[in-house]
């Protein structure tokens, strides 16, 4: 982490190697926020491209650089939002991801499709704090929402993963509200 904080610094020098190395070390994190919100890979890239341009032009305004990631995934999000209202366009329920060269894991690519099934909002929280494994607090300040409306949202999308995965309580009933 120490090293990133680093390399922030070196950029707003005027290192344009050093943010290339930031985008590197965050293009896999980049490309799973983007796709859980606009699911196509070209809306993917445009909003990564757009993002990454934006940061890199207004990286002088970043306070802290410790934030950087969550600084960047907060431009990627709303840059995501406004390729959707661009095209107005709803997302796709299911959209069946590609699976990655290094993994051919068939249990990661049908848990990715029930959390794509999810409605964006949920959507986004889900992929952000369980599979970004970033605290509450961070999602919330990347969605510029109190931390309370994620709480719920996170407990909305483990209701509807439960049921979309028939999962029981123990006794035998399905978790369902």
């Amino acid at each position: 982490m120490q090293q990133l904080e680093h390399e922030v610094e070196r950029v707003r020098q005027g290192d344009k190697d050093a943010f290339g190395t930031l985008i590197r070390a965050h293009e896999a994190s980049l490309y799973r926020i983007a796709k859980s919100i606009v699911s196509s890979d070209e809306d993917c890239a445009d909003a990564i491209q757009e993002a990454v341009l934006k940061a890199y032009r207004s990286i002088h305004t970043l306070r802290e650089p410790r934030y950087f990631k969550t600084w960047l995934v907060r431009i990627l999000v709303n840059e995501c939002r406004s390729i959707l209202r661009k095209r107005k366009q709803t997302v796709p329920f299911i959209e069946l991801q590609h699976a990655r060269a290094h993994e051919d894991d068939y249990v990661h690519i049908e848990t990715q499709e029930i959390v794509d099934s999810l409605d964006e909002d949920l959507r986004i929280v889900v992929t952000l704090f369980y599979i970004e494994d970033l605290p509450l607090k961070e999602v919330a300040d990347m969605l510029d929402q109190p931390i309370g409306t994620v709480k719920s949202r996170l407990y909305r999308a483990r209701q509807k993963l439960a049921e979309l995965l028939n999962v029981t309580n123990g006794s035998g009933k399905e978790l369902t509200t």
